[in-house]
């Protein structure tokens, strides 16, 4: 990339980051006026999480095939456009039918911007893919953090939970007409088709990234779902639970964006995983065994686990095969079983409060999950890259030809 260029790219990555995960994350703190005016049910609410991160999942399979027809660009901007509309639409939500479809149509957008934009970020930034890709996870995270502080400020200024989360609409539109006006013209007819999903799946590699980016963050959706409500159990207010949530996403954004820098200076990924992945444990174990000891510093703690193994398995993803559509498709496959499966985890939590009256029950199994993740990680070794997953070909058809000299 030329240099006079890096800044507008470094500014694109930024702000379609930032655009990904405020819809999520302001749910929560302003969850009791949406119950109590929309009907919705603590399952119900869980759905407005689960059902964004469950199409992220599902719309990631598509991703190489919608980018192989419109180009990374074309879909980007389109999707940024549905996360627009899917928020515009909360400003005048008065059902619960209502909130749960746009919470589809923001599951879409993100789905989408999600499995093309990992390719725009390996070709715009091939010598510096740890800072852009540490800047794109650690904008994500800020934009929770900054979802999660100013939905019940904004609530609590205008009395209206709609404004708080309809807002949104126009910075997704702006960074719609961004990524429009600043990324290359593409041509109409991208390298990598995604004709062979199946040849893909049939991976075990893939498969294993999938389950420990899912595993991974299946801890992210369950904390944006229920911590500011755990909290509120134990009697906080609708706007501390709230400050709770974006201290957690800080910790995810800065840990997002620094971690990354500090692997690059090796090939191996696994000892940064390492210690994010013990980050996590002890937030988790934390908020099993003393949630009102030091909150604040449980929340920071947490977030930065989960926000480091998130830019790291982004980049391991990437790592795994130098052309940047086949990269990307590879990320856009583990990023879809990999929601999919992080849907599950808030409705379990749901269940299992439903169940015993505690969150206790839903952060024990979290902490049984990252110490799954902690030994599938160990295979994640940079020497196993060639032989774990061949090249695809140059057309797209997936894994099986070999692996270039």
């Amino acid at each position: 990339m030329k240099a006079n260029r890096q800044p507008l790219m470094l500014a694109v990555v930024a702000m379609v980051g930032l655009a990904l995960r405020p819809f999520l994350t302001g749910v929560g703190p302003v969850a009791t006026p949406i119950s109590a005016e929309t009907g919705l049910s603590m399952q119900g609410l869980s759905a407005l999480t689960l059902l964004p991160i469950l199409l992220m999942g599902a719309g990631a399979f598509l991703g190489p095939a919608i980018q192989a027809r419109l180009g990374a660009k074309r879909a980007a901007v389109l999707a940024l456009l549905v996360l627009s509309l899917g928020s515009g639409l909360r400003l005048g939500a008065h059902s619960a039918l209502d909130m749960l479809g746009s919470a589809v149509l923001l599951g879409v957008g993100a789905a989408v911007v999600q499995a093309v934009f990992p390719t725009i970020i390996k070709r715009e930034f091939p010598r510096g893919i740890n800072l852009a890709m540490g800047l794109y996870a650690a904008m994500m995270m800020g934009g929770g953090a900054f979802g999660a502080q100013a939905a019940p400020l904004i609530a609590a200024w205008s009395g209206s939970w709609r404004l708080a989360l309809g807002w949104l609409a126009l910075p997704a539109a702006l960074t719609a007409l961004l990524v429009a006006l600043a990324l290359p013209r593409e041509p109409r007819k991208p390298q990598g088709s995604g004709q062979g999903l199946w040849r893909w799946l049939r991976l075990p590699r893939v498969w294993l990234l999938m389950a420990c980016f899912g595993l991974i963050n299946g801890g992210y959706s369950s904390s944006v779902a229920w911590l500011a409500p755990a909290f509120q159990d134990l009697g906080w207010s609708a706007g501390a639970s709230g400050g709770l949530l974006a201290v957690l996403a800080v910790g995810q954004a800065v840990s997002a964006l620094v971690t990354p820098v500090l692997a690059s200076r090796g090939s191996d990924r696994r000892p940064w995983l390492g210690i994010c992945l013990a980050m996590q444990a002890l937030g988790f174990a934390m908020l099993v065994l003393r949630p009102e000891a030091a909150p604040y510093p449980i929340a920071f703690l947490l977030g930065a686990g989960l926000g480091g193994c998130f830019s790291l398995m982004m980049i391991v993803a990437l790592d795994h095969l130098p052309d940047p559509a086949q990269a990307g498709a590879l990320a856009a496959l583990m990023q879809g079983g990999g929601f999919l499966l992080a849907a599950i985890p808030p409705w379990l939590l749901a269940l299992l409060h439903d169940l015993t009256g505690s969150f206790t029950p839903g952060w024990t199994m979290h902490l049984a999950a990252v110490l799954a993740v902690c030994v599938l990680a160990l295979r994640l070794s940079p020497a196993s890259y060639r032989g774990a997953l061949r090249q695809p070909d140059p057309q797209g058809a997936g894994p099986g030809a070999a692996p270039a000299e």
